[in-house]
């Protein structure tokens, strides 16, 4: 799916209107229904609604949902704001048509506005301004926020909370934009729904299909998307029934230090579980009979120390290389890696403590092969390219690293976003909150490992594996519960994931 920037967002309407000889009114009509339909799925007739419309094409759609829920019998009370005196020709034309329905309440703030009083009972729907918004509310219309944001009522936000601006938002005043419990998007997310800071303003949020030909949203470019099952489902490559282990890579996971096995066990697990033909351990001798009794999959491969990784490896006859879970940052350790980075050929995938090594000798990033992947949290990441007050300066970072280092990033979080060397944005929409758990990560780093080793480009591992790691978390948050999972029961449900994609 893709997420259309605001500014996109104007092209896409004009293309509508022009392909499928629609006017602006009754384009904005036909989204009214698909909001009506959807409020009404939601909230039953018998909760009094009041709406809030400003003086644009927001406020035109509200005042036409006012109309549908009044044909069925909701009570309505709508305050359309034109203090200005200037509504767009849409909101002008519903403002006309909604004074011709006697069973609604209307009244059009021109001057003196006297708040309503909005107990838990009322439901609001939210529609002052949309995506379009530039800079922060205020004065009347950021004391209307206010009054809303301090009631008990239920608010429903059309297309998007006002006050939010659709990407950007790190010169608003948070307090000045509407805080939604539910939020209709019309036809794609907003960018902006997708950072965590704007959780709590955006609520549950779901998207109205306002029935586009899919022909005009594909030639709508956009460097933003939602990964969707079918995309990955269409990546995933048949198994021969004559093929062989060798057929699907040799893959080699450096993972482990003295106390923090678990790491390396959860990684290789994943890994074999995702479809390598063989997968070789190197790690501390300390490590050896933990992961011969619970990987005896895999083959294990002792490093020359007792405790740490200290030792060279030879990396020529691996088809994928995977760094990082559980390594430690022991100077020793850190002297290897970056012998380790400066004289491999082929992508690697570095994450946790590799990542950690990385941020300590940053000229490594220029060393790193093409077309790697670095998976770092949000703490890893700024270590890497130093403090991001929001989500959207993280993107705008994480471009910048990925496009000069000629690399993937995955940005481990809700909505895990994989960004690309060419400045495109991928977005997982699988996983839950049980997945933030000790652990999940190293699960992620075998699954890729797995998928490179195999041979999928880098930009396919990235889509894949995360899509298929929030979607085992998901199978595994059914059965358990988002409290009690933790990383094994991740492992436990790849492959129902990987089957479920398959069929």
């Amino acid at each position: 799916m893709k997420i259309l920037p605001t500014n996109i967002i104007k092209v896409l309407d004009k293309q509508i209107i022009a392909t499928e000889s629609i006017e602006s009114i009754d384009l904005m009509e036909r989204a009214a229904i698909a909001l009506s339909n959807a409020i009404m799925e939601r909230w039953h007739n018998d909760m009094p609604v009041v709406i809030f419309a400003g003086p644009g094409n927001n406020g035109g759609d509200a005042l036409a949902i006012a109309r549908f829920l009044a044909e069925n019998d909701y009570a309505i009370e709508v305050y359309l704001f034109n203090t200005a005196n200037n509504l767009s020709v849409e909101c002008q034309i519903n403002k006309q048509r909604i004074e011709e329905v006697s069973n609604i309440n209307f009244h059009e703030i021109t001057n003196q506005f006297t708040p309503p009083i909005l107990t838990r009972d009322t439901l609001v729907i939210d529609a002052l301004f949309g995506a379009g918004l530039n800079k922060p509310l205020s004065g009347g219309f950021a004391a209307v926020v206010r009054h809303i944001n301090a009631s008990q009522a239920t608010v429903v936000s059309i297309d998007i909370p006002s006050g939010l601006m659709g990407e950007d938002n790190s010169t608003n005043i948070k307090a000045n934009i509407v805080r939604a419990d539910v939020t209709l998007s019309l036809q794609f997310p907003k960018l902006a729904f997708l950072f965590a800071e704007n959780e709590s303003i955006v609520g549950d949020w779901d998207v109205v299909d306002l029935n586009i030909d899919n022909d005009i949203i594909d030639d709508i470019e956009t460097n933003y998307n939602l990964i969707d099952i079918e995309e990955v489902k269409s990546y995933i490559k048949p198994r021969s029934k004559f093929s062989h282990k060798g057929n699907y890579g040799h893959a080699l996971l450096v993972a482990g230090s003295y106390g923090m096995a678990g790491a390396a066990v959860l990684s290789a697990k994943a890994c074999m579980r995702s479809g390598t033909g063989i997968l070789t351990v190197h790690s501390p001798y300390a490590n050896n009979c933990i992961l011969q009794t619970t990987v005896p999959t895999a083959i294990i491969e002792n490093d020359i120390q007792e405790k740490e990784w200290g030792e060279y490896i030879d990396t020529s006859k691996y088809q994928a290389i995977a760094i990082g879970p559980g390594i430690g940052q022991s100077a020793l350790t850190e002297m290897v890696l970056i012998d380790q980075i400066n004289e491999c050929q082929s992508p690697m995938i570095l994450d946790a403590d590799a990542l950690n090594i990385i941020a300590n000798n940053k000229n490594l990033l220029n060393n790193l092969p093409e077309k790697s992947i670095l998976t770092p949290h949000p703490k890893e990441f700024e270590r890497l390219v130093g403090k991001c007050q929001n989500s959207y300066e993280r993107l705008m970072k994480g471009s910048e690293l990925a496009k000069s280092a000629n690399i993937y990033i995955v940005l481990k979080g809700a909505f895990t976003t994989i960004i690309t060397p060419d400045s495109k944005f991928y977005f997982n929409p699988t996983g839950n909150a049980g997945m933030a758990t000790g652990g999940s990560g190293d699960v992620l780093t075998g699954i890729m490992l797995a998928l490179m080793a195999q041979g999928y480009s880098s930009e396919q591992v990235c889509k894949i594996s995360t899509f298929v790691h929030g979607l085992a978390g998901d199978l595994a948050c059914q059965k358990i519960g988002d409290i009690g999972m933790n990383a094994c029961d991740i492992v436990s449900y790849l492959h129902k994931a990987f089957r479920l994609i398959s069929e």
